[in-house]
């Protein structure tokens, strides 16, 4: 790209504008702790380009490790479980005044309100370029009845109008999305595109052999039933029931804000019973991956499973579900093995066979690092990004 369009500049490496001021970017996410857990590498990135970047989201004690690193943060609340009407629209005026106030050159959306509602505010305020990221499908697309429908009916039409903005990039994590949202007409061909999730430090997550002693099977996840923690816990039952000599661990916390969520106390009544462990909150992911021999997910529906990438990266055979988002990451019979969604015994079948068949695991486990290092590295994660950025702010 030449030194044409409104930010000619950026192709020297640094962000400007046409009147020689940094590019502003303005990251909206719902959740503090999902922005450095997930979005942190892309903002690092954007920042050494030359952006001054701008993070808004609810209050949280994670807001100061944000600032911490440079950025610049904006409370703002956008409450994932609220359906109240009223408290909706002030969450959409406070975002349309927040946009007219920072002035942004470009923002950057993340999960389902923060796309619908910041999509709406920024054409309103004009914001000048739009990135929103479809992180997976939600509670929402996921549920049937009455309830599910009709708020299924209003998010794609709300969706429909965010998401055409004049300058816009939708960033899909996997092509059943994108072509349900075609389907639906809720996305320009033209501004649709995929990029693989958050991508994976390969580095971090490294390359490690099994542990010794019995199998460890590890379940990391938020506690969810969409996750397939009432299959998980059932294919448990069955290979106890076998007598199958086996660890079967879940990792994770329940979540409050989800209607979907696991009831702590049962996830805490399993793990008295024996059935299962439960070890809660896991901050270093790496160590867990060192103690499983084999990683699960066996998930309704997925955007692109960041636990299922790092399990790859780690060196770990998967067992999964054949649905949009984990068979992104697992090719059956390569990195790991892929169930009927909603099938215990299936699931409880291939479990058994990585659980008996250690060389069957470790050659799956050498596939899933290969696959990981080719195709879900964070450096590729993080210039597809800068490079959507440019291409929308040099009118692209």
């Amino acid at each position: 790209m030449g030194n044409t369009g409104l930010y000619g500049r950026m192709s020297q490496g640094l962000a400007y504008d046409q009147d020689g001021g940094r590019v502003r970017l303005l990251f909206v996410i719902n959740q503090a702790d999902f922005f450095l857990s997930h979005k942190l590498p892309v903002a690092r990135a954007a920042l050494a380009a030359g952006y001054e970047v701008h993070v808004a989201a609810p209050v949280a004690p994670e807001a100061a490790a944000i600032q911490a690193e440079g950025l610049i943060f904006h409370p703002v609340a956008l409450d994932r479980r609220s359906l109240r009407v009223w408290d909706e629209l002030f969450r959409l005026r406070d975002l349309y005044a927040l946009y007219r106030a920072l002035r942004p050159d470009l923002v950057h959306h993340f999960t389902i309100k923060p796309v619908i509602y910041g999509g709406l505010a920024a054409r309103m305020a004009r914001v000048p370029a739009v990135v929103s990221a479809v992180t997976g499908l939600g509670y929402v697309f996921l549920h049937t009845g009455f309830k599910a429908a009709l708020l299924k009916s209003g998010v794609t039409l709300l969706y429909r109008l965010a998401l055409h903005h004049p300058r816009a990039g939708v960033i899909f994590q996997n092509p059943d999305d994108l072509a349900l949202f075609r389907r639906r007409r809720l996305v320009d061909a033209g501004a649709a595109v995929i990029i693989k999730g958050s991508g994976v430090d390969m580095q971090r997550f490294a390359l490690t052999p099994e542990p010794g002693g019995p199998p460890v099977v590890l379940f990391a996840s938020r506690m969810l039933w969409d996750k397939g923690v009432r299959e998980y816990v059932e294919a448990a039952r069955l290979l106890r029931a076998q007598g199958i000599k086996v660890r079967l661990v879940m990792a994770g916390q329940s979540d409050p804000h989800s209607p979907a969520a696991v009831p702590t106390a049962q996830l805490q009544a399993w793990h008295d019973s024996g059935l299962i462990e439960w070890w809660g909150h896991c901050d270093d992911m790496p160590a867990a991956f060192a103690k499983a021999h084999v990683v699960c997910l066996p998930s309704y529906r997925e955007g692109l499973p960041k636990v299922l990438v790092e399990a790859a990266a780690s060196g770990r055979a998967i067992v999964t579900t054949d649905v949009p988002g984990c068979r992104e990451v697992v090719r059956h019979g390569e990195n790991g093995l892929c169930v009927p969604v909603r099938d215990a015994a299936a699931l409880a079948g291939a479990l058994k066979r990585l659980i008996e068949d250690a060389p069957l695991r470790q050659r799956m486990a050498a596939r899933g690092r290969c696959i990981a290092e080719a195709e879900f590295s964070v450096e590729q994660v993080v210039r597809e990004t800068l490079a959507l950025y440019q291409k929308l702010l040099s009118g692209g």
